[in-house]
């Protein structure tokens, strides 16, 4: 008797299962194999699902996009109302889009310098820490020990002392990346520093998604954004061990206010709980907003929870508006179903078509299972560039000649659906040329990777790509 009322209940519970399936999943891939494999062996499908398939991650995701739309409240009196961009007649559907997905409209008068690696970027932020006087704000996934985290440090607390307000918000798994990071530190100096989710037993959070992936340092009214972290290997020299290449940005304009909300948005939500930093958050500063350049930009900030996938939208909707070429660098390529579709799309209108990607990778899971999707875009006329060696770990997105996307996302399902990240569009014929210059020098170095070179992998290669493309989403 215990037997079969066993046995009702587990089927009750499975049918449970099915319905929260059928209820919550948006991708009907997934929520037919998760209710068949609960329906077919149900103990140990619903025990999988327990653990694997709810979706806790973006119902955790939704409360902290709630929270930090209310730390982001007090910073919600808009900026002058801009008058349409004076930008090409052919991307005002462009613009529009961004407007739809963000709310937000395109600023005028920025300046977008590029910075080549960290023999470039990082003399440039150390300056503007050493210049500041009211404000120096960073937010960075990983601040790694070594000498130039040193520099920062030093950089850092120095402001502090001198009575600029200092803060710095480091990824809560970021962190772990080194075993004696400079924070301590800074945080016994004078420098308010926090955690984002760090991992911990009580209260319990062990979450290893959700993680803040984006780059900001704002000082007074000078922004730093890009993908480069604080860390050695981004000093790229012949003896640089790992080195990485990275390409960071350095913004004055009216932008620069929005990068104020950007940290502001972080800062309030990390720091919510914590009695010993600072929650009650000071005025953004009274920025000039004077006209620096010719740019128009907008911050994208993306993130789940939030019910829909601005950053993903933006990227396979600009690509589906380009006319005759789109250029992608991007470390790591494992695009979503609607990149995907946008990219062939795009190359069988007759759009050139190009993704440059690093030849050796830091993630070499990662770069296997991207040969597992290149196949379909060859075949539909897309070129792929193989980067050579150092790493590459740029992100960039350039469309005909007049539209950038700069920032830290990469294209891979973990930064388009499970992490925080930052980008920011660029509207500028000016800007668009230089990046597509940079483009165009590193794929002339390049080897091209063509469909002989995809059929000439032997079976175990392609076995290879093809299990770790299984765990693409979470890669």
């Amino acid at each position: 008797m215990l037997i079969i009322i066993s046995l009702v209940a587990l089927h009750v519970l499975a049918w449970a299962g099915v319905v929260h399936i059928l209820l919550t999943k948006r991708d009907p891939r997934s929520a037919l194999g998760w209710a068949g494999l609960i329906l077919f062996v149900p103990a140990l499908g619903l025990l999988l699902y327990i653990l694997f398939g709810i979706s806790r991650t973006e119902s955790r995701a939704s409360r902290i996009m709630r929270k930090q739309a209310d730390v982001l409240h007090k910073y919600a009196h808009p900026l002058p109302l801009p008058q349409e961009p004076n930008i090409p007649i052919h991307l005002q559907q462009m613009a529009r889009l961004g407007r739809s997905l963000t709310t937000h409209h395109l600023l005028p008068g920025n300046s977008i310098v590029p910075l080549y690696n960290g023999n470039e970027a990082y003399p440039e932020m150390l300056a503007a820490i050493s210049r500041a006087e009211r404000t120096v704000y960073l937010v960075t996934y990983i601040f790694n020990n070594g000498e130039v985290s040193a520099q920062f440090t030093e950089a850092l607390i120095a402001a502090a002392r001198r009575g600029v307000d200092v803060r710095v918000l480091l990824d809560g798994i970021g962190r772990l990346y080194s075993f004696r990071s400079p924070v301590k530190t800074l945080a016994e100096n004078g420098v308010q520093t926090a955690y984002f989710l760090p991992p911990k037993l009580f209260p319990p959070n062990l979450f290893i998604n959700l993680r803040n992936h984006r780059k900001i340092m704002v000082c007074d009214e000078t922004a730093f954004t890009g993908g480069m972290n604080i860390a050695d290997y981004h000093v790229v020299t012949e003896q640089t061990k790992h080195a990485a290449q990275d390409v960071h940005f350095k913004c004055k304009g009216p932008i620069v206010q929005e990068f104020y909300r950007a940290f502001f948005l972080d800062w309030g939500f990390a720091n919510r709980h914590n009695k010993k930093t600072s929650m009650e958050l000071p005025d953004i500063p009274a920025l000039s907003l004077k006209h620096h350049g010719n740019c128009y930009c907008r911050l994208v900030l993306d993130g789940p929870g939030s019910g829909s996938d601005p950053l993903n939208e933006l990227i396979a909707g600009s690509i589906s508006n380009a006319m005759f070429s789109v250029t992608i660098m991007t470390p790591y390529f494992l695009p979503t179903r609607e990149i995907m579709a946008t990219l062939r799309i795009a190359a069988e209108k007759g759009v050139a078509v190009r993704i440059i990607l690093p030849a050796k990778n830091n993630l070499p899971y990662v770069h296997w299972a991207s040969y597992r999707v290149l196949p379909e875009l060859l075949k539909a006329g897309v070129r792929v560039f193989f980067q050579p060696a150092p790493f590459a770990h740029t992100k960039l997105l350039c469309i005909d000649d007049y539209y950038c996307q700069i920032g830290s996302a990469n294209l891979d399902s973990r930064s388009l659906r499970l992490n925080f990240e930052l980008n920011s569009e660029v509207f500028d014929k000016d800007f668009n040329a230089r990046m597509k210059e940079f483009c165009n020098n590193i794929a002339a170095k390049s080897r091209e990777f063509t469909l002989d070179d995809m059929q000439a992998q032997n079976s175990f290669q392609q076995l290879r790509s093809a299990f770790f493309w299984l765990f693409s989403p979470y890669l």
